[in-house]
């Protein structure tokens, strides 16, 4: 289970609990059926209208998406990656097929299949490239459908409460203030009901979906960068720097490093990353250095120099 969505769930939970039956005389006030049918029928009826039932049916899966504790193992594809570049540089097109069985990464998997079919690298990086696109498509558009949802809970909350209005008006003159007060919190309930299921629900599951959507993308654009430097027949030592040199550079991006993690001054808001064994943030058209103690002072390739710099233009992209 992911904890993060639990500790979400128990928080939101605990509040509710202490608004509710600390301001309110009887939690049943905050109770309105035919609110909360009009605001869930509407959403559910928009829903079916707005987008087709193939992708409808796949809510139960992104739902337990959500719930499920995903971890994204960068360092296990650079450890295969790293084996199978050392069977390829020494020609051993048998250890390469004996070791991609045991590859889990289907995208992976595929780029070293089309190296070993001796596909042209052009091609590879194209094919595995549009494969990029196409889950990064994909799944913005499942994210996008839980926004969509979120924007319709709202109105159909305020079209509730205009019901709710109407037949206020209908005792306004023949009730007494009892009920004129109750067909009152009945009727804005249902905008609390609306605001609610749009912020607590829709909302954060989207900006679950997203999160998770970047986090593969940064995946696949390392896969991508090893590919191509497999393909150029490089070694071990020189793609497992650069692959790392590759996350780090990611997570700089990402967030900021403490002061000192495993021995490394971790580089600050302006300054430059000072540490011995990894690679300076690479600038466009210029092929990074690499760490003299990894690898001597040879510079990265330019061919894996381009492909380093689309998978990072590729990453800015996606979180535009």
């Amino acid at each position: 289970m992911n904890s993060s969505t639990l500790i979400g769930i128990g928080v939101a939970l605990a509040m509710l609990a202490a608004a509710i039956f600390g301001s309110a005389p009887s939690a049943l006030a905050f109770v309105n059926l035919p609110g909360l049918g009009i605001v869930l029928g509407g959403t559910i009826a928009a829903l079916f209208i707005g987008y087709p039932i193939s992708e409808i049916r796949r809510i139960p899966q992104l739902l337990r998406t959500v719930f499920r504790n995903e971890k994204v193992d960068s360092q296990r594809d650079i450890d295969e990656l790293v084996t199978l570049a050392h069977s390829w540089a020494g020609s051993d097109v048998h250890n390469v097929e004996r070791e991609l069985q045991k590859v889990t990464n289907p995208f992976l998997r595929t780029g070293v299949q089309l190296i070993i079919d001796n596909t042209p690298e052009e091609q590879i990086v194209e094919l595995l490239q549009w494969r990029i696109a196409r889950m990064r498509a994909r799944e913005q558009a499942e994210a996008q459908m839980f926004r969509t949802v979120a924007s319709f809970a709202p109105a159909f909350g305020m079209l509730a409460t205009l019901i709710g209005l109407v037949n206020l008006m209908t005792v306004l003159g023949s009730q007494g203030m009892d009920v004129i007060g109750k067909q009152m919190a009945i009727a804005l309930i249902a905008t609390f009901y609306g605001i609610l299921i749009a912020n607590l629900i829709c909302k954060p599951i989207a900006i679950k979906l997203e999160r998770r959507t970047e986090q593969r993308l940064v995946l696949m654009n390392m896969v991508l960068q090893g590919i191509s430097m497999m393909c150029e027949r490089r070694g071990p030592a020189m793609v497992r720097e650069t692959l790392n040199s590759f996350m780090e550079h990611v997570e700089d991006e990402i967030r900021e490093q403490p002061a000192s993690r495993g021995g490394k001054a971790a580089r600050g808001a302006a300054g430059p990353r000072a540490t011995p064994a990894v690679a300076p943030t690479p600038t466009r058209g210029a092929a990074p250095s690499v760490s003299s103690a990894a690898r001597g002072s040879s510079p990265m390739p330019p061919g894996a120099a381009a492909t380093f710099d689309a998978a990072l233009r590729n990453r800015v992209s996606s979180r535009s």
